[in-house]
């Protein structure tokens, strides 16, 4: 007799990993189905891209992930390290300045004061104006959003109380406000008059979002940067030791010690459903398994438009899963080099401040204005708005001795092309227009490299599975947040498909490698049992 699951979990990525241990730890029998090689989704390190390079393939910075997760799941008994970022930031500029950002609070008064003295003390006043609205929203991410549509005691209670935390900011709600609705560049410009710090911190505003910084809706992207921690410092990225997948191998370990079953290179096709219940999967190659509860890590057009027939759905479901945009304009571009970037601005051929963080290549925020111009109108930016970190830096395990490792976070490369298709030839030359940025701050970079990995957004949806090559499985606009993610009135992880749940940034609280889905998720589907 073939055997029943409590649970099967589509795609085997961060969040789903973290939903698996989870039910394991109370018992369940779980299999957890992965389409690629290997588990970890878009956070995973990869060792085929160049031999003796331990490459990140797509995901290349951690702090958002919870440290509860980490602390329940051991995760530091499996591995799982975290290498600090001083500074976290580096910006040259073309007139031979550059800028540096960090947790050192006298090093970046001293920084920015080089730009602007009224910056310098306007500076740890934004930052505390962050981390004041970071105390209410933050809690939210590891809470199941009320249901506005069908609000039952329990979700009038969760309502209220989110109300009282806001009234409590008093003069900073309306700033609060703004954050969660607004532009990012109104904002900036209203606390700081110095570019260059307004464009340092603009491009946090536009990662994986379709959008420039004037844009409605990239506030909240800014504003997730300082929602993080790294071993209890708030904002404080870091590198994962060995890469972005040793998290994922952390988690993966944990769950296999917790008798999860992990099937790698087994992609679902359908899910299977019997008296409007969610009762198995199909693979690709005609297996069937068989569960009392399936829950997708997957996005929202894969889990409903693919796995499911329309029938399966009520209509209205169906019609707001799809107005979910997964608009992208990213690319991502790995290199080996065989020597640091040598920057103008800063010089030095040995790892030193400038390579440990986020290198931010963009001198105003009219350039990233302009970049955005041309993706509006179906053509990858001219001038490429690129962040890099060069992991290498401050972790030697990831290249061989004397080579080093960089990505490279690329915007903006829409997914639809008007003229052409994303082949080789469009994507080697978005990746050299890439190339000339960087060799325009650090001349000679170009010939160090020793390979590159070219990943355009069609080849981010073909690798790990994200329509339109969004990284956070969907736009993270105000009307597809919290208690509206993915859909009104189905943000509680559950969906119209009886014992088929979300565990994956499809559902609250989005993108990010973060866990809180996948933790939320388990959550619910255990108090259901």
């Amino acid at each position: 007799m073939a055997t029943t699951y409590d649970a099967i979990i589509i795609g085997g990525g961060h969040n789903g990993l973290v939903t698996a241990c989870y039910l394991a730890r109370a018992k369940w029998k779980v299999l957890l189905l992965e389409r690629r090689y290997l588990v970890g989704g878009a956070c995973v390190t990869e060792e085929r891209t160049f031999p003796g390079f331990k490459v990140s393939t797509a995901a290349y910075v951690n702090s958002l992930f919870r440290p509860e997760i980490i602390r329940d799941l051991r995760l530091k008994d499996y591995g799982f390290e975290v290498v600090e970022r001083n500074p976290s930031s580096f910006s040259p500029f073309p007139d031979g300045r550059y800028l540096m950002l960090g947790p050192d609070e006298a090093m970046n008064e001293r920084e920015i004061a080089k730009f602007s003295a009224r910056d310098a003390a306007a500076y740890p006043q934004y930052v505390a104006m962050l981390e004041r609205v970071a105390t209410v929203i933050e809690p939210t991410l590891v809470q199941t959003p009320p249901n506005p549509v069908r609000p039952g005691m329990g979700d009038l209670i969760g309502l209220g109380q989110l109300g009282l935390k806001l009234k409590k900011l008093d003069g900073a709600m309306g700033e609060a406000i703004e954050i969660l609705t607004g532009a990012a560049r109104p904002i900036l410009d209203r606390w700081f008059e110095s570019e260059e710090l307004k464009a340092t911190l603009a491009t946090d505003a536009i990662i994986g979002a379709f959008a420039a910084p004037s844009v409605p809706g990239t506030a909240y992207v800014l504003f997730h940067h300082v929602m993080g921690e790294t071993n209890g410092a708030r904002g404080v990225w870091s590198y994962v030791r060995g890469g972005m997948g040793g998290l994922s191998q952390a988690l993966e370990k944990a769950a296999r010690d917790l008798g999860v079953q992990i099937r790698t290179e087994a992609e679902v096709t359908k899910i299977l459903v019997e008296d409007n219940a969610a009762t198995g999967v199909v693979l690709a190659n005609g297996d069937e398994y068989r569960a009392r509860n399936v829950a997708s890590g997957v996005d929202c057009r894969l889990t409903f438009e693919r796995f499911l027939e329309p029938s399966q759905l009520p209509e209205d479901f169906l019609a707001e899963i799809k107005r979910i945009d997964y608009g992208s304009a990213s690319a991502k571009i790995n290199v080996a080099l065989d020597a640091l970037p040598n920057f103008t601005a800063c010089p030095g051929s040995e790892a030193g401040p400038q390579h440990r963080g986020t290198i931010h290549l963009c001198p105003d925020q009219d350039f990233i204005e302009r970049g955005y111009d041309d993706a509006k109108y179906g053509r990858w930016s001219r001038e490429p708005i690129v962040e890099c970190t060069i992991p290498s830096s401050v972790d030697a395990t990831v290249a061989p001795p004397g080579k080093h490792l960089m990505s490279m976070f690329c915007q903006y490369a829409p997914y639809h092309l008007k003229d052409g298709s994303w082949d080789d030839a469009a994507k080697n030359a978005f990746a050299d227009a890439c190339f000339a940025q960087v060799e325009r701050y650090a001349p000679g970079f170009t010939s160090s490299m020793i390979d590159r990995q070219v990943l355009s957004p069609l080849d981010i949806e073909s690798t790990f599975n994200l329509t339109g090559g969004n990284i956070f499985q969907g736009a993270m606009g105000l009307n597809k947040l919290f208690m509206f993610r993915p859909a009104p009135g189905w943000a509680d992880y559950k969906t119209p498909v009886r014992r088929l749940f979300l565990c994956g940034a499809a559902a609250h609280p989005g993108g990010g490698v973060m866990g809180a889905a996948g933790w939320n998720a388990a959550r619910v589907m255990l108090k259901g049992r």
